[in-house]
């Protein structure tokens, strides 16, 4: 009950009184409300009127309750006689008494008049934790605060928001009686919104930690086996010079001891070290055990049953979220684990220091952490990559002046004379204006190459081999060494879709068994089974009912049919663009400026890019959002098949979307372009581009760092920074619409749950996974053609890991803890990127680059034994008078003399020979060796790969050697306990068998008479 104390605050002769909510003296936490009295004239004896401020009036909001809009004294003067009055209750992070700890948060929108605000709307509740588990359901919460118990006419509402406040009225009895403490706060900063906090008390923690076998820290501790000799000493030189880069994080610092963990259970509890009840399960723990409670707590006011997903759903709850610790940034907040990690985690000031992952993981959960430390190793294992590239795009630098064909290609005297890129207004064109390209494209393609594109296979094995070694030591020290077992319990909690679909069709089936029933005159004998089959319908209909594959049928058909119709829209944009390419350089062709003319190529290409970039952004939005949609309509039973199937469906339209434009540069440009007087047309209309004479590489090139950098740049970080910055800007703006000193105090007096209730909710990690392993095929797929690919992937995760962890320090609302001991699907998808990369690296090198014509033409072609003739040799001859009618250059004396022999590339026989621009041998010898490289390097690299995976354990073996530690401590701890108990037994029975010896050596009368006999003789 808040108490109202008098304080008198002025001497004049008309008297104000304050009467003021004072602190309870249980430590209660209220708003501090203030009403303000006039009474009499009458000196310091006077008697004051009696304004009828009845505490117990002060529960609910009334005409015996004054709000402050009933006086006009300047806020000034209120603000400072009033003290902070949520101090105690940590500004909403604890209930209204100090000590029960707020672990979950409901939001709702209750519909009232806007009038009835009152500064008393916020009342204590129940105290004892009995009472509120014994309150029944038709009873109104404590601290509800119902408008129309004041006495006044409540409004007429629609049925739909009865419904609503029906269905909160019945869960939140449930929870209650689930052993939840509630407390609810409609009086808020933000108009039209309620909260209902939610505590569980230690019982409920205990026996719920039991059900879901949480492993906790047990009293034993033991030492953990440190290296020795040679490794004791590389380790210590190590931690010393790594530690300026590492986060001023305890949990980070390296352990020698650790507590052995097992399951909790409260018939052994006195394993555990509970000398600090408040602090044995972190706030991470509470929030996973109030969560299971709300999502197994069914709602059946409706007729079926519905946990906090169907709630949420249906609108009848507008959100739940876990509080986040407190305030990250200013002077008086307390330290707590969200600002240490916005100082030490989520700073671009600490860039270069590792991630606390042991904090994040003990803040946000294991799956969280899990994927923060997938994050780091990855952008770890890059540094070597990138350094191996950039060598090796040196390496190209340092020898672009000794390549024997990008000099001929250059070199005037030579005067090769090329045949017309389009039909008509191109016309014919020196090889030698080509230099430029010829030298750009030996930066990534010379020997080097190769080299590099089996450094990253191998990369890529010793990759996910490194990071499965890690993920076994994050799951020992997590404990989650046997976490599979309750991971198949937690799988099989069906999705609140699929219950409302199953309940859907049983409903139908039942209304179809009545309707038969009808019509079949039933037996006498069958009544009471009738009878009961009645009465167990309405426990639960959906027991026994499954969604089989002719109920899914219809889905199935329309993700097959969208799938490939998204697909052929990706194709279909693709062929938009390479018509594009084609009209766009015929046009550019007939420009009369020779400037445009000479850099027709880099002009179609860079534009073409540039497009690709913006229809790949754009569709990868839309492509996320049908992913999604095909998924629900499926209707998975559980949350991991949910989100495994979504994330199938995400990644395989994702991936044709971004890769598809690089495929069509890299294995079929060029390749169906047929040859002069005998070219391909794309409806009769387009003719089929052609590759540079220095190859299609360097084009590739442009092509896969132009997409990479650009989803990287505006689709992984403009995106992720400026629409978070726009958000929060606007809802800074409607908060500056009111005045600033209003707005000034709802800041300073916002509670935790508001303010957290006004940040983003966390949609997943299947949108950052995404952009990993999408950014991941850059890296490995096309690596062959852009060596850099790994130093820009990795300059873009530096920056990554520091703007996620901002986001979901300060951004997002604190998501729910979810245990996880892996990845997920998502290394299966990376394993697979990593198979695919070989073999297309593979076809990139033997067929994209000039790499094997050259080797070819080495070993068997060359006269000297050096590349001299090379260009020449790959350049096929045509006669000018064969083209067909109407594809002759309009200008055939562009070049100042007249054209009889043009050339181009490809392995044809010439003009003069019998069988003229037919195949030539060479054509089948360069495609027979092509093809043999792709056998043996394929075979080779995948060998290695498999090689790697085999040499390097999955599991550590210190931490194999810990693990059995901790199997070998737990029995000798058991049976130490079981010997106490036997010895503790032994004992009673020695006592007993003494208490006997009197009785058997005296006889049945001294037992009686015996002092251990009080009660005599019978």
């Amino acid at each position: 009950m808040a108490h109202v104390s008098f304080s008198n605050v002025s001497s004049t002769k008309t008297g104000l009184l304050c009467a003021r909510l004072s602190q309870p003296r249980d430590g209660r936490c209220s708003r501090g409300v203030r009403v303000w009295h006039s009474f009499a004239e009458g000196g310091r004896g006077g008697r004051r009127k009696r304004s009828g401020l009845d505490p117990a009036a002060l529960r609910r909001p009334g005409p015996d309750i004054l709000t402050a809009s009933d006086f006009s004294f300047p806020p000034q003067l209120l603000n400072s006689l009033s003290v902070d009055p949520d101090a105690e209750c940590k500004h909403g992070l604890y209930f209204r008494d100090g000590r029960r700890k707020v672990d979950y948060i409901l939001v709702y929108h209750p519909k009232r008049p806007s009038g009835s605000r009152t500064l008393a709307r916020r009342v204590p509740h129940s105290d004892a934790p009995s009472a509120a588990r014994g309150t029944r359901q038709d009873q109104p919460l404590p601290g509800k605060g119902s408008v129309g118990a004041a006495g006044g006419p409540e409004p007429p509402m629609d049925y739909h928001e009865d419904d609503k406040r029906f269905r909160r009225d019945e869960y939140e009895g449930n929870l209650l009686e689930a052993g939840l403490e509630l407390e609810r706060d409609e009086d808020t900063k933000i108009h039209g919104v309620g909260f209902v906090k939610i505590h569980a008390p230690w019982n409920v923690l205990c026996r719920e930690a039991e059900f879901l076998k949480l492993k906790m820290p047990t009293k034993k501790l033991y030492h953990i086996n440190e290296t020795r000799g040679l490794l004791k000493k590389i380790n210590s030189v190590l931690q010393k010079i790594t530690d300026p880069i590492q986060p001023k994080v305890a949990e980070h610092r390296p352990q020698t001891t650790k507590r052995l963990s097992y399951p909790f259970s409260r018939e052994k509890q006195h394993l555990f070290d509970l000398s600090d009840k408040d602090s044995f399960f972190d706030s991470k723990t509470r929030s996973t055990i109030v969560y299971e409670i709300l999502k197994r707590t069914t709602c059946t006011k409706a007729k079926y049953s519905m946990g906090i997903t169907s709630l949420l759903a249906n609108g009848v709850y507008s959100a739940a979220y876990p509080l986040h610790d407190g305030d990250y940034e200013g002077e008086n907040v307390d330290f707590n684990d969200r600002k240490l990690l916005y100082q030490e985690w989520a700073s671009y000031k600490v860039f270069y220091k590792y991630q606390p992952i042991d904090l994040v993981r003990k803040y946000f959960g294991e799956k969280i952490g899990l994927y923060f430390a997938w994050l780091g190793v990855y952008t770890q294992m890059l540094i070597p990559a990138s350094v191996v590239g950039v060598i090796v795009f040196l390496y190209g630098c340092a020898t672009v002046h000794e390549n024997i064909p990008s000099m001929e290609m250059c070199d005037q005297k030579y005067n090769i004379t090329m045949c017309p890129l389009c039909d008509k207004t191109c016309s014919y064109w020196k090889m030698s204006s080509a230099c430029a390209t010829a030298r750009a494209s030996h930066l990534f393609d010379n020997p080097a190459t190769v080299f590099f594109s089996v450094f990253m296979a191998l990369w890529a094995a010793t990759f996910m081999e490194h990071w499965k070694r890690k993920q076994m030591r994050l799951r020992y020290h997590w404990d989650l060494t046997g976490f599979e077992e309750e991971e198949e319990a937690v799988k099989d909690h069906p999705r609140a879709e699929y219950e409302a679909r199953v309940l859907e069709k049983s409903l139908r089936k039942e209304s179809k068994n009545k309707e038969k029933r009808r019509h079949i005159p039933e037996e006498s004998t069958n009544k009471w089974r009738q009878r009961v089959k009645t009465a167990m319908a309405g426990v639960k209909l959906t027991d026994k009912v499954k969604l089989t594959w002719r109920d899914r049928f219809p889905a199935y058909f329309t993700n097959l049919v969208s799938i490939v119709f998204m697909i052929a829209v990706t194709f279909a944009i693709v062929l938009g663009v390479i018509i594009y390419r084609i009209s766009t350089a015929a046009a550019l062709a007939m420009n009369s400026s020779p400037s445009v003319r000479s850099n027709i190529r880099v002009t179609v290409t860079a534009t073409a890019v540039i497009i690709n970039l913006v229809v790949i952004i754009l569709l990868d939005e839309v492509y996320g959002c049908i992913a999604r949609w095909l998924t629900k309509i499926e209707v998975p039973k559980t949350e991991k098949s949910f989100e495994e199937r979504l994330i199938f469906k995400a990644f395989l339209l994702k991936f044709v979307n971004s890769y598809t434009p690089i495929f069509y540069v890299a294995f079929f440009k060029g390749r169906f372009v047929g040859r002069p007087g005998d070219y391909v047309y794309i409806f009769r209309s387009f003719r089929m581009e052609e590759c540079a004479p220095g190859g299609c590489l360097m084009e590739l090139c442009i092509q896969l760092s132009i997409i990479m950098l650009g989803k990287q740049l505006i689709q992984n970080n403009l995106f992720e920074i400026g629409i978070p910055k726009m958000k929060k800007l606007i809802r800074y703006l409607r908060l500056r619409r009111q005045s600033p000193a209003d707005h000034d105090e709802h800041v300073k007096r916002r509670q935790r749950y508001e303010a957290d209730y006004t940040l983003e909710p966390f949609a997943g990690l299947t949108p950052e996974y995404m952009e990993m392993i999408i950014q991941f095929g850059f890296v490995t797929l096309f690596v062959a053609s852009f060596p850099l690919a790994p130093l820009f992937a990795l300059l873009n995760n530096i920056i990554e890991i520091r703007l996620d962890a901002k986001k979901f320090v300060t951004e997002l609302r604190r998501p729910v803890a979810v245990r996880a001991k892996d990845i997920g699907i998502w290394y299966n998808i990376l394993r697979g990127v990593g198979k695919l990369a070989v073999i297309i690296n593979a076809f990139v090198i033997s067929f994209t680059s000039d790499f094997i014509p050259r080797l070819v033409y080495l070993y068997m072609y060359s006269e000297n034994g050096t590349m001299h003739g090379f260009v020449n040799h790959t350049l096929s001859s045509f006669d000018v008078s064969d083209f067909q009618n109407g594809t002759a250059p309009n200008d055939p004396l562009d070049l100042g003399y007249e054209v009889q022999i043009c050339r181009y590339k490809d392995y044809r026989e010439p003009p003069w020979s019998e069988h003229k621009y037919d195949i030539s041998k060479d054509f089948w010898a360069v495609l027979a060796a092509r093809l043999a490289f792709v056998i043996v390097f394929q075979n080779l690299v995948m060998f290695m790969s498999d090689f790697v995976d085999w040499v390097i354990p999955d599991i550590p073996k210190d931490i194999s050697q810990q693990v059995h530690k901790e199997k070998v401590l737990m029995v000798e701890l058991f049976m130490r306990e079981e010997q106490g108990k036997q010895q503790l037994l032994d004992t009673w029975m020695e006592k007993d068998r003494k208490k006997d010896e009197p009785c058997n050596n005296h006889g049945p009368k001294a037992c009686l008479d015996s002092p251990e006999y009080p009660g005599g003789a019978l």
